[in-house]
């Protein structure tokens, strides 16, 4: 029997102390577990029953004059409240409410009966003031193994052992039991009850009550004991948690001075018992209060996550399964029935076959597991159990989308725009609301076609966002094989934290595009020529003509300050990029493509002295260099602006035949001027690259540099098949060892497919030419075609 079983055989329901006329103000505590829906749907009827004049919620004062929003159907819970400093934004702090959450459901009862409703915990304005380092800092930070070991050797039995006693308290993880129950009220009230698991007793004892008695009398009691037992703690969280009990006190008491004579406390039940009447002399709680450190605060609703309020995010409330916990509340008749059918629904949807006789099967199993288990209502380990084993067929993958689709879920909120808040966020709201975007936590694909108006806009946006680190929306790749530069693909997902970043980020401007503009000029200064670069090319995706100007001034002036060749070949790439896609989205990019061409013409000047006296490593670094360079050439080239090609193109040509450039820039260079139809003799390169004389490795470096993502080349010049082909062929044995990982690498940019083919040419020799094979198929078949023919003409001539 549970601990507060026994209190409700010696104090049954029917005990008639409602009925006790009180002879002045009185006070009752409802001592709550945050986020239970057993505690929410208990509340309601605990307030419908005390009738109460005033309704004070655990949670910051400051947001008091939010309150006046909740019951607004545009206020769609989860939500939270966010307190940040507005001179240092990040430093804020998120108060989570779901559906149902008791403190929720207390709100929206004062204010559907038009009762006077506030806050009464430490205000956030306190919680979010900087604090000296102290002593009781130092003792926080204590390892919990040495704060064990400082209780264990108290005299006597501890507070935890006497609350304990029994079969409980024994066995080898007796001493981990007892420092967990000490640090955890709820598992030590569970581990009374012979529960091993604090969510599964707090379930049975409160969430699962059939009578529709109130359990708020026996929680009170059974936690005034606890905290009797378990005696004072230490630290700063002790005095934190002191100065909350106290504001609170003082928070009830003046409204017991305002005249209100039926107040109603809604708070954590450890809080419960030291807020209960008397409240004692009002002078030691000043004393501790006074001097407490404040700063400015604003606060706000923003949505929030079912995700968010789970434990598994860290969030120090949360639940294990707030998705289930909200459908125990929305659902109280058959919940069982309810969420196996939905649980079947959602694995349809995943094409897995679930029949209706199987949900059936389902609710009759965990109902008979809970039986056998002792429980009153089958709970979520049973729904579980029954889900695993009928539903999924023992899947463990199947049994992970379950849990998180419907046990955590990933129900988003929703906050009327009327809430006040930072012009940013209230800019973002209405661009979103006016280009059909949803704010939604579960990542979703969205692809955008540029050439369509609503989708240019959209990516606009997107870029804008990443420029002021706002996350929603980050590139990916699409499963859609499309080619071209009118298409874009974004991950989009909303986390709750993002609200605070869009804080952050309104220090910048009013709406999105003048915070994206300003945070881009802010940066200018000091930035290196790649870095100003790579920011053209997204300010000129996030369409910002103002901060583009200035950003190309500051590149120009940067690129003729800038001597390094490697710095303006790595440049280079993102201006060519930016000035081929203003073709796409109809920007002007004159300015720009001169700024590129002007870089082109600077690494012509300066690539040999780049490529003189590199070892390995630095030459690979100036292969894939000049291969980003020969590629955004190509992009401004396509513009009809071929005389920067050919300068480019002849400064290949001039440095391919340098004796002293390393092998592998040698054999890239040499490719590339193949692949422009400007080498014919690439044989007899490859002859004299592979001749005797040289390291087998120079070799090997050779072959890396021209024949890397050059598969088409061996494939179909036989000539340099047979000389790659004897070349390895010719080699010692301890050579090959050396080469062997140069030359795999150098296959492994082939394709499969490449591969395959490339064997086949070695194995068999190349295929018979399609009119060499017709005109063999025809000689053979000329017998037969023949006599055929014979046929025919004696059949005419009868």
């Amino acid at each position: 029997m549970s601990l507060l079983a026994e209190h409700e055989t010696e104090h049954p329901p029917e005990t008639p102390l409602e009925n006790t006329a009180p002879t002045g103000p009185t006070v009752e505590v409802f001592g709550i577990r945050h986020h239970g829906p057993g505690s929410a749907r208990s509340l309601v009827a605990a307030l419908d029953a005390y009738n109460p004049d005033c309704v004070l919620v655990e949670g910051p004062p400051d947001a008091d004059a939010l309150l006046r929003f909740v019951g607004d159907e545009d206020l769609v819970p989860p939500v939270a409240l966010l307190a940040y400093a507005p001179e240092e934004p990040r430093v804020a702090s998120f108060w989570p409410f779901a559906g149902f959450s008791p403190e929720w459901q207390a709100i929206r009862w004062a204010r559907r009966h038009d009762v006077e409703v506030g806050f009464c915990d430490l205000p956030a304005s306190a919680t979010l003031a900087p604090r000296e380092r102290t002593l009781l800092d130092e003792a926080d930070d204590a390892p919990d193994d040495e704060t064990a070991d400082a209780e264990d050797d108290v005299d006597g039995p501890s507070a935890v052992d006497l609350l304990l006693s029994g079969p409980a308290a024994t066995g080898p993880d007796a001493a981990a039991r007892r420092r967990l129950a000490s640090r955890d009220p709820l598992a030590a009230l569970a581990q009374a009850g012979g529960y091993d698991d604090a969510e599964r007793w707090w379930e049975d004892v409160v969430e699962g009550r059939l009578d529709g008695s109130s359990p708020f009398p026996l929680v009170l009691e059974a936690m005034g004991e606890l905290r009797r037992l378990v005696g004072q703690r230490r630290g700063r969280h002790a005095e934190n948690e002191a100065r909350r009990e106290a504001y609170m006190r003082q928070t009830i008491r003046a409204a017991l001075k305002r005249g209100r004579t039926r107040v109603a406390v809604v708070c954590g039940a450890w809080h419960a018992p030291v807020l209960t009447a008397p409240l004692g002399p009002a002078a030691p709680d000043a004393r501790l209060l006074r001097g407490l450190p404040k700063r400015k605060v604003v606060c706000t609703w923003v949505p929030w996550t079912h995700r968010r309020l789970a434990a598994a995010s860290g969030y120090g409330a949360g639940i294990t399964s707030p998705g289930w916990y909200a459908h125990l509340f929305e659902a109280p008749d058959v919940p069982v029935t309810r969420w196996l059918t939905a649980v079947a629904g959602e694995l349809r949807t995943r094409d897995l076959p679930v029949s209706s006789a199987s949900v059936i099967e389902a609710v009759r199993l965990a109902e008979t597991l809970a039986t056998l288990r002792g429980r009153p209502l089958a709970g979520l380990s049973e729904v579980t159990d029954a889900t695993r084993a009928v539903l999924c067929d023992g899947d463990e993958l199947a049994l992970r989308y379950v849990t998180e689709r419907l046990v955590v879920g990933e129900r988003l909120g929703d906050v009327p725009a009327s809430v006040p808040t930072v012009p940013l966020e209230a800019d973002l709201v209405a661009t979103t609301r006016r280009l059909r975007l949803k704010r939604e936590p579960a990542a979703r694909a969205l692809d955008l076609d540029l050439r369509r108006g609503i989708d240019r806009e959209r990516s606009q946006l997107f870029h804008r966002l990443r420029l002021l680190d706002l996350g929603w929306a980050q590139p990916a790749t699409s499963d859609v094989q499309a080619t071209g530069t009118f298409r874009e693909t974004w991950r989009l997902a909303w986390q709750p934290e993002l609200a605070v970043s869009v804080v952050e980020a309104a220090v910048w401007g009013t709406t999105v595009e003048s915070a994206a503009t300003a945070r881009v000029e802010s940066v200018v200064a000091g930035q290196s020529l790649v870095e100003l670069a790579r920011t053209v090319e997204r300010c000129l995706l996030a369409a910002l003509p103002d901060a583009l100007a200035r950003l190309l001034e500051a590149c120009a002036d940067q690129a003729a300050r800038d001597a390094d060749v490697e710095h303006l070949m790595e440049a280079l790439p993102a201006l060519a990029r930016a000035a081929r896609y203003g073709d796409v989205r109809g920007t002007d990019t004159g300015a720009l493509r001169q700024t590129a061409e002007v870089l082109v013409r600077r690494t012509c000047a300066g690539l040999g002295r780049a490529t003189t006296g590199l070892d390995d490593e630095s030459a690979v670094r100036v292969r894939d260099l000049v291969d980003a360079v020969h590629a955004a050439v190509g992009l401004l080239a396509q513009e009809g602006d071929g005389d920067v090609r050919r300068e480019w193109l002849a400064t290949l040509r001039g440095l391919a035949d340098r004796r002293d450039l390393a092998p592998l820039l040698q054999g890239r260079l040499t490719r590339l001027l193949v692949d422009a139809e400007l080498v014919d003799d690439a044989p007899a390169r490859l002859h004299r690259a592979l001749s005797y004389g040289s390291p087998a490795a120079t070799k090997a470096a050779w072959v890396e540099g021209f024949f890397t993502d050059g598969a088409v080349l061996l494939v179909h010049d036989p000539a340099l098949r047979t000389l790659l082909d004897g070349w390895v062929s010719s080699l010692a044995d301890a050579e090959f060892v050396d080469v062997l990982p140069l030359v795999r690498r150098t296959f492994g940019t082939f394709s499969p497919a490449q591969r395959r083919s490339l064997a086949q040419r070695l194995a068999h020799g190349d295929p018979v030419p399609a009119s060499a094979a017709a005109d063999r198929l025809t000689a053979l078949a000329g017998p037969a075609l023949a006599t055929v023919e014979t046929i025919l003409a004696a059949g005419r001539h009868d």
